[in-house]
């Protein structure tokens, strides 16, 4: 097997473990790659691994989003729970369309931004974690609009590198009044529409650099995003409900602090 392939599973099945748990999978992505120099042009791996994230989380939900379509025409808390994923999706499309290109030509090109933004984040972890909240909101299905609408504006300090898209919406919904696994689970839940939005506006804009040479490293970073996203799906509703969130801020405070003294070395 060639480094170049062990590189991309090793991509792939990082970003499967990092994307729906509160650790900024596009920084652990942007960090790894610079370490062990591996990058695509127009960052074609990078784009098509998410989409086998993306597809991950459908595959576990996929009951329950068919039941919610099913039931749009003659359901109104189907139409609410719809409503209010659409509604925390939208700041996202209007400040993902309007930064874009800072986004990917200036932030993603900063391994320093990344490694702070992971220590950062860890501590708001951290914090939150700890703090006495009194959650009035259990059922992801029943957020209110205006929370729906605050966990969405939150989720748009997940466009810098390193702060997690996860994470963002989590502390966003328990500071609004969730509890742990309601949040992890409207998360999860947001993450459809906002990761294949991202997915293919990343695509449009790249069309013209994509380099699609590497088909094969490209399946197999995809096919091991999706497995490895399946299985941490699955685990961490049940994790966060028992243990809450520290590990992840310890694991982003490591990880942020091991890079910057890394890249204070020369790596």
């Amino acid at each position: 097997m060639s480094d170049t392939t062990l590189s991309a599973l090793f991509l792939g099945l990082l970003e499967g473990l990092t994307e729906f748990i509160p650790v900024s999978s596009t920084g652990h992505i942007l960090l790894a790659g610079h370490f062990i120099g591996f990058e695509s042009a127009g960052k074609t791996f990078e784009v098509v691994i998410q989409l086998g994230a993306v597809l991950a989380i459908i595959g576990v939900y996929f009951a329950k989003i068919a039941k919610t379509v099913a039931g749009l025409p003659h359901d109104p808390q189907a139409r609410r729970f719809a409503g209010s994923v659409l509604v925390a999706f939208l700041p996202a499309v209007v400040v993902g369309v309007l930064a874009h290109d800072i986004i990917k030509t200036v932030l993603f090109e900063s391994p320093r931004l990344i490694a702070s933004m992971l220590i950062l984040g860890g501590i708001v972890l951290l914090v939150v974690d700890r703090l006495p909240l009194t959650p009035r909101h259990h059922d992801a299905d029943r957020f209110p609009m205006g929370m729906a609408l605050g966990i969405g504006i939150i989720q748009c300090l997940a466009m810098i590198p390193g702060v997690s898209r996860s994470g963002a919406t989590i502390v966003g919904a328990l500071a609004l009044g969730a509890d742990k696994r309601s949040a992890a689970e409207f998360s999860f839940f947001l993450s459809m529409p906002t990761m294949a939005g991202a997915f293919a506006y990343d695509l449009y804009k790249n069309r013209d650099v994509l380099d699609w040479s590497a088909l094969g490293e490209i399946a197999i970073g995809f096919a091991a995003a999706f497995i490895m996203a399946v299985l941490v799906v699955r685990w961490l509703l049940g994790y966060v409900s028992r243990h809450g969130y520290a590990l992840f801020g310890w694991w982003r405070i490591i990880v942020g602090t091991a890079a910057l003294v890394a890249l204070g070395m020369g790596f």
